[in-house]
Parts: structure tokens; C-alpha cells; sequence
């Protein structure tokens, strides 16, 4: 078991999904009122980590709490959670310690989602091949179809209240289906819903305030957790719904891996860091992640950090540079390079970006590259912004924006855009992420001279290998053409009419399946009473988006019903319609979001 390392302060121990679920169910109804403020409370108590490997917290002047885990390091059994007071085990300290810990780490993983996805995170890249599930005979059993069915039902109670109301109590319902799909052999609905759950925690965590609530990733969560249920439920045959229980990836040879570029990390809980992205000649993407505590400052140092795989030592700069040929490689099902025993590493040249950028979602076969691609034209700086237009093989494409990856002062993200701002005209080779909310939008990561491009284009050091990591290296005048290039020439008549980006046409609709995710479906409701409904549905269908627009309108009108009986009282609950409701407009976004992307970004 891993033990606090010096100078950090211990934390609980992971707590298994049914072990939280069925303390919750031991407690009375009124305990279940007030487990949310009693998690909320213990968060900011000192947690002690005693020499023989038990946990301890004080929740009050009467009562303690020891957590003692097995030799995984995690709370599997409800025995290993005890508390001094008079009514454990059914009391509210031991429930309350028990939420506050952090969920157990699922052990399984999902293949990609039948609709494409536009949210990325910093840590992953398009995953190796592995081993896939063995395909049932049928469809899912009717263990299976009763599993998805409890699932479905917990992820409709968590979209009803929103992510602001979803506390403890409806958490553990969806961890105890969660488990139950686990006996099941649903590896992919519990991964799903356990991505869920930690969403949750992360949004109502008042140790997080400082963190950023990205709705689209609870929208993905939810998203991915009701689409995998529904066809669950349907019996559906198609055996991706199964999901496997992951393996790490051996290649059966040496692995020649080329280094591409470096991105800061800057995550929640002031974690700091720095991801190398590699890929190899079949164009699969692959990471080396140096990721601990220390915000932004740890993410600068660690740019030009060293880094270690079993006996090899080298830095990250020199690595993204160049390349590596590793004997033996041991692959996560998201990329990583593990260092298991019996890997060997040896440094190895590197080649130039143009055999490797990749265009967003390419043709949609096979997991999406991490990063993204494309040839600009600088335009003009929009405040830390700049705006470009998309260089085409057919000549000036659309008008796109771009925004720093990071605006931490330790990082030189911002300095480096406005350098590149002040140079209308200018050619350059992009990389990096689409932000997830705005299509329109990339924040890139790193930049490099267009081939061909002459004076027009960067003039980058030798040993830069044609490429500048944003985060890491500065620009200077050093850098920019003798002559900087005069204003890009105007645009097609067509193109004159709006020069700047615009937010992705299907805005109305994001704003309204996040609104729901958030705030529940009491909030979803509110547009439905907005007078300008209907003018949102007509811009809608103006905009070619007609099923959009029908949507739209079906959902606000599906959250604002509420079934009652000929005396006005409450009867039954449409929850389920509700949820299938929101789900179609989920997936509907989200793939016509994507298809919109792949036709922007697309060199």
C-alpha cells in the first residue's frame, strides 16, 4: 500500500461503489437529509495515517472514524470502515467518511462511443489496439438488460436534479447499479457511470473552487452513460456495448516512436506537469506524462525536465524533438508509456511535422488523433486572441480563432500568441486541441514554418527541429521573416461579410443540453417559458438546422411538463421521457458538432 509522501498531508483511501452505496442505504431518512452537509463538512478535516496502515478522521467530539484497507490500498469490505459512536455501523460519521473518499479507480474501459465526441482531455491519445471483448452469441442477457435498466434509472435521477443537486444520496444509488452492472459483466455502463459519479464529486468538491466546471465534460458523462443503457436496455446485439476489462498493449516488436510536441499540464487540485506527445508510423499517438502537485510552476519546470523509462534517462525537450525505440513497451489503453520491468528504451532521431499533423476526426474511422492540424494565415490580434483564416489546398479557407492552451503567467502561451498577432500575413503550421465549446476556436499547443511559404512563414533555430512548443519556447524577432509580410490580401467577396469566427450555429441547443445537465430539469424548463423560444427555433431552421430546431423546442417542452391528475396533484413521473428526450439532443449535437468540426479543420 502507498504510503503519504513526506511533507504532503494524507488523504482517505479509495472506497469501492457498493461498500458507499450500501452504507447510505443503512441510513434513516432523516441521516440521508443531512449526509450532503456532513460529506461537505469533513472535507477540510485533517485526515491522520497511523504506521500500521489505517486511516482516521474526527467527526466530532464523541466519534471517530478508521478506514483500514486491504492490501490494494482500497476499502472493499464494509468491516474495514468502523466508527466509535453509538449508532455505527448505520451512523452518519461513518457515511459521511466513506463519501468523502475518493471512488475506487475503475478497472475497466470502454471502446469509443458509436456518435463521435469533441471533448479531449490533456491525458489521452488515440489508444493502441486491444484485446476486444469476446462477442456474446445474442444479445444481453436478461441479467444484463435488468443491469442497464437500474443504470438507466439512476442516470435519469442525476439528470433530473443536475449536477448542483446531485448529492450523496443519489450518488450511491448510481454506484450501487454501477456495481451491480460490474456482476454483470457490463464493464463499459459501470466505467460510464463511475466517470459519472466522479464528475459529480469534482463539480460539488468545496476544496475545488478554484477549478474550472467544464459542462461539456459532465455532458459527455452523462451522455455516454444514457446512450450505452438505452441500447443496453433494448437488448441491443452490437457487442461494443459490452465493453472489455482493459489490458496494457505489448507490440509484438520494437516500437519507433517520434516525438511531436510538449503540452503543459495545469489540472485540478494544483496538479502541474508536462505531457510528450509521440506517434509512430502507422500515425497511433502515444504519451510520456510527468504529472504531480505544483500548479503552473511544476508545468515550466517540467518542460525541460528528465524523464525515465526503466534505464533510459533523457528530457522531455530533447525527447519531443526528437524520437525513441523502445523494446518490450508496455502501452495503456490511452496511450501512456508504462515503465513495467522488462522495457528497454534507446534514443533515436526524429522527422520533420509534415509527415504526422493530422486534420481533426480525419475521414471518422478509427479513434480521432489527440491533437489537430491545419495551415493559417495570421489576420489580426483580438486582445490575448488571434484571429487567422484556414489555408486550404483550394486557397484562404474560413476564419478560425485562436486562444492559449494555458493563461498561467508561468507559461508562455499568451506571450507567444500575441507575438504571432502582431504579424498579419504570416504563415504558420499549427497543433493543437479545438476547444470543445467553441468549433471555431483552437487553442494551440505548438507552431511551426508552412513548407513552401518563403518569406511569409518562421524562420526557426536548426536544433528546434521546425517546430516551437508554445508553452515552453519564446518567439523572437529572431524568429519572424526580415520583411514581416504586409496584411493578408481580402477575402472572397462571400467571406468579406463576417470576418471574425462565429460560435457554432447549434449554440442554442449546447446551451440548453448543458443548462440541463447543471442545473437539472427544473432549469431546462426555463427556456421553455422564454418568449424567445420560438425565435430560437426559427434561427435554427434558417441556419439549415431544422432537426435542430424541432429538438430544441421538444425538450424545453418535455422538462416543462409536469403529468398531473384531474385535481391538480401530481401524478406519476415522465423521468424516463425526459431522459430520452435530453439523450437525443445529446447525441444529435454532438455528432452534427463533429461533422461540422471535421469540415473547418480539415487541410
Amino acid at each position: 500500500m502507498s504510503r503519504p509522501r513526506p511533507g504532503t498531508a494524507p488523504s482517505l483511501p479509495p472506497v469501492a461503489p457498493e461498500v458507499f452505496a450500501a452504507a447510505v442505504e443503512g441510513l434513516s431518512t432523516r441521516l440521508r437529509r443531512r449526509l450532503d452537509a456532513a460529506v461537505e463538512s469533513l472535507a477540510a478535516t485533517p485526515v491522520d495515517a497511523a504506521e500500521d496502515g489505517t486511516y482516521g478522521i474526527r467527526c466530532g467530539e464523541d466519534a471517530r472514524v478508521t478506514l483500514t484497507p486491504g492490501p490494494s490500498g482500497t476499502i472493499t469490505s464494509p468491516d474495514q470502515a468502523s466508527c466509535t459512536c453509538l449508532l455505527s455501523p448505520r451512523c452518519l460519521h461513518r457515511t459521511a467518511a466513506l463519501g468523502a473518499a475518493p471512488a475506487q479507480p475503475t478497472e475497466t474501459t470502454a471502446p469509443t462511443a458509436t456518435t463521435p465526441s469533441t471533448e479531449t482531455a490533456p491525458s489521452t491519445g488515440a489508444a493502441p489496439p486491444t484485446a476486444p471483448a469476446a462477442p456474446p452469441a445474442r444479445g444481453p442477457s436478461a441479467g444484463q438488460v435488468g443491469a442497464a435498466e437500474g443504470l438507466w434509472t439512476a442516470a435519469a435521477a442525476v439528470l433530473a436534479a443536475g449536477v448542483t443537486a446531485a448529492g450523496a444520496v443519489l450518488q450511491a444509488e448510481l454506484l450501487r447499479a454501477a456495481h451491480t452492472a460490474r456482476l454483470a459483466g457490463l464493464h463499459r455502463a459501470e466505467g460510464a457511470a463511475l466517470d459519472v459519479v466522479r464528475h459529480l464529486r469534482d463539480a460539488r468538491d468545496p476544496q475545488g473552487a478554484h477549478r474550472v466546471h467544464r459542462p461539456a465534460e459532465s455532458v459527455a458523462a452523462l451522455r455516454e452513460l444514457l446512450l450505452v443503457t438505452h441500447r443496453l436496455k433494448a437488448a441491443d446485439p452490437d457487442p461494443g456495448l459490452i465493453g472489455a476489462v482493459h489490458h496494457n498493449h505489448h507490440p509484438d516488436g520494437p516500437l519507433r516512436l517520434y516525438g511531436v510536441c510538449r503540452e503543459p499540464v495545469v489540472g485540478p487540485g494544483a496538479l502541474g506537469g508536462v505531457l510528450t506527445h509521440l506517434v509512430d508510423d502507422a500515425g497511433r499517438w502515444y504519451t510520456l506524462r510527468d504529472v504531480a502537485p505544483g500548479g503552473g510552476e511544476r508545468a515550466r519546470r517540467a518542460g525541460t525536465a528528465h524523464v525515465a523509462v526503466r534505464s533510459f534517462l533523457s528530457d522531455h525537450e530533447r525527447l519531443s524533438r526528437g524520437g525513441l525505440v523502445v523494446t518490450g513497451a508496455a502501452v495503456a489503453p490511452d496511450g501512456r508509456l508504462l515503465a513495467e520491468s522488462g522495457v528497454r528504451a534507446t534514443f533515436a532521431a526524429g522527422r520533420p511535422w509534415a509527415g504526422f499533423l493530422p486534420a481533426a476526426a480525419a475521414d471518422g474511422t478509427g479513434p480521432a488523433p489527440p491533437l489537430t492540424g491545419c495551415d493559417v494565415e495570421i489576420v489580426a490580434a483580438d486582445g490575448e486572441e488571434v484571429l487567422a483564416r484556414v489555408r486550404t489546398d483550394d486557397g484562404p479557407g474560413p476564419t478560425v480563432r485562436l486562444a492559449p492552451a494555458h493563461r498561467h503567467p508561468a507559461l508562455a502561451h499568451t506571450a507567444n500568441l500575441r507575438r504571432l498577432g502582431a504579424c498579419p500575413g504570416l504563415r504558420v503550421r499549427l497543433l493543437g486541441r479545438v476547444d470543445p465549446d467553441r468549433v471555431t476556436t483552437l487553442r494551440p499547443l505548438a507552431v511551426g514554418p508552412v513548407p513552401g511559404a518563403g518569406a511569409a512563414t518562421l524562420r526557426l533555430p536548426e536544433e528546434w527541429r521546425d517546430r516551437a512548443d508554445l508553452g515552453y519556447d519564446r518567439l523572437c524577432d529572431a524568429h519572424f521573416p526580415a520583411a514581416a509580410p504586409g496584411p493578408a490580401p481580402p477575402p472572397p467577396p462571400l467571406a468579406a461579410a463576417d470576418a471574425r469566427p462565429v460560435d457554432s450555429p447549434l449554440r442554442r441547443v449546447r446551451d440548453l443540453v448543458e443548462l440541463a445537465v447543471t442545473g437539472g430539469r427544473r432549469a431546462a424548463a426555463e427556456p421553455a417559458r422564454d418568449s424567445d423560444r420560438g425565435a430560437h427555433a426559427a434561427a435554427l431552421r434558417r441556419g439549415g438546422f431544422a432537426t435542430g430546431a424541432d429538438l430544441f423546442a421538444a425538450l424545453g417542452a418535455v422538462a416543462a411538463r409536469r403529468p398531473r391528475d384531474a385535481f391538480g396533484r401530481p401524478a406519476g413521473d415522465d423521468r424516463d421521457q425526459y431522459a430520452a428526450q435530453w439523450l437525443a439532443t445529446a447525441v444529435y449535437l454532438t455528432g452534427t458538432e463533429a461533422a461540422l468540426g471535421r469540415g473547418l479543420w480539415r487541410r
